[in-house]
């Protein structure tokens, strides 16, 4: 089954094909961040306007890639919830064009579980049951994976993202938009342990998190060494600021595989990319003998290619939608219908 995926939920313009829910046939992403950097973060406004001059020849340029006509298509896929609404529906009514024009059937798919599926095209073997760490500059779940279409959350962020926390604390720190790909690269040149940051927990549930508070002492060390004329080590604090993500991450992933008895796990979205995480997840995986599945960086961004994948199995449970398909802001990954 060859679908036609499409993915404008923030500041990527995204079209691929895929074949059966584990094949990408072509993938095309047109990236908007060089414009967005010069506001420190994304417009939506902006991103709304470049999604509609970009849809036409990304998707052009990926049927294309494919070798394939729009007649060649089994179906449509995209985007339509959570996200930013203008950007969402942009897409939206693109695909809902194509499908009534072609005639083809229309697949809803959640923006999260299409992070998830990103896995299974980059690891064949996955299938449920596992459990998979979701982060992204909207959204830190820890998922119940318990089947292709089937999800619990058992943890989650309590306040700010993981990727939004990384992105404000990198502003204070001077550096550009995005700023977990900034930190990243800055963390690499220093070892941390040279400054102490919190590290919350949120009393009864010990699989959500909170990142608010490590962002504040951030942002607190860095006007404090302004105030007082000191230099701030920004390298050693970027340093620890990973360290210390990737600790409250790993550390909830890894406990709640202990307590749910799952010897599978996997890390999707945009912060899945961060170099500690990776690195401390294969760590602890291998300490607990757990089978862990990473995305390869190309798919940790926002992607058409895993809608695509994760449309195959919403269209095998019957899930389809007709021209009253809206796009939604926000919507639990397991409330998706």
């Amino acid at each position: 089954m060859k679908i036609l995926a499409i993915e404008t939920s923030c500041d990527e313009t995204a079209c691929a094909v895929v074949e059966d829910g584990r094949r990408v046939l072509s993938s095309i992403v047109y990236s908007q961040i060089d414009e967005h950097r010069l506001y420190g973060g994304v417009v939506p406004e902006i991103a709304s306007r470049r999604h509609i001059e970009q849809i036409c020849p990304v998707c052009d340029k990926a049927l294309a890639g494919a070798g394939l006509s729009l007649s060649a298509l089994d179906a449509v896929a995209v985007t339509y919830a959570p996200g930013l609404i203008g950007a969402l529906l942009v897409g939206v009514n693109f695909a809902k064009g194509l499908s009534f024009a072609l005639s083809k059937p229309l697949i809803p798919v959640h923006h999260i579980r299409g992070h998830i599926a990103a896995c299974y095209l980059a690891h064949p073997g996955l299938a449920p049951p596992f459990l998979c760490l979701v982060v992204s500059g909207g959204h830190s779940h820890i998922v119940e994976v318990t089947g292709y279409t089937s999800f619990k959350v058992i943890g989650k962020t309590r306040d700010d993202a993981a990727g939004e926390a990384f992105d404000k604390a990198a502003r204070v720190l001077g550096l550009p938009y995005p700023g977990g790909v900034e930190i990243d690269k800055l963390a690499g040149t220093a070892s941390p342990g040279a400054y102490k940051l919190p590290s919350p927990k949120v009393d009864g549930r010990p699989f959500d998190m909170s990142f608010s508070g490590l962002k504040t002492a951030v942002v607190n060390l860095a006007h404090n060494a302004k105030q007082k004329g000191e230099e701030l080590d920004t390298a050693a604090l970027a340093a620890d600021f990973s360290a210390t993500v990737a600790d409250i991450l790993a550390s909830r992933l890894l406990a709640a595989a202990d307590q749910y008895g799952y010897k599978t796990i996997a890390c999707a979205g945009g912060v899945s990319a961060n170099t500690q995480l990776r690195e401390r997840l294969k760590r602890d995986a291998d300490a607990a003998g757990i089978a862990l599945y990473l995305p390869p960086l190309s798919l940790c961004i926002d992607n058409a290619a895993m809608i695509g994948a994760q449309a195959f199995y919403e269209y095998k449970t019957g899930k389809t939608a007709n021209q009253t398909l809206n796009a939604y802001a926000s919507m639990a990954i397991d409330m998706d219908n």
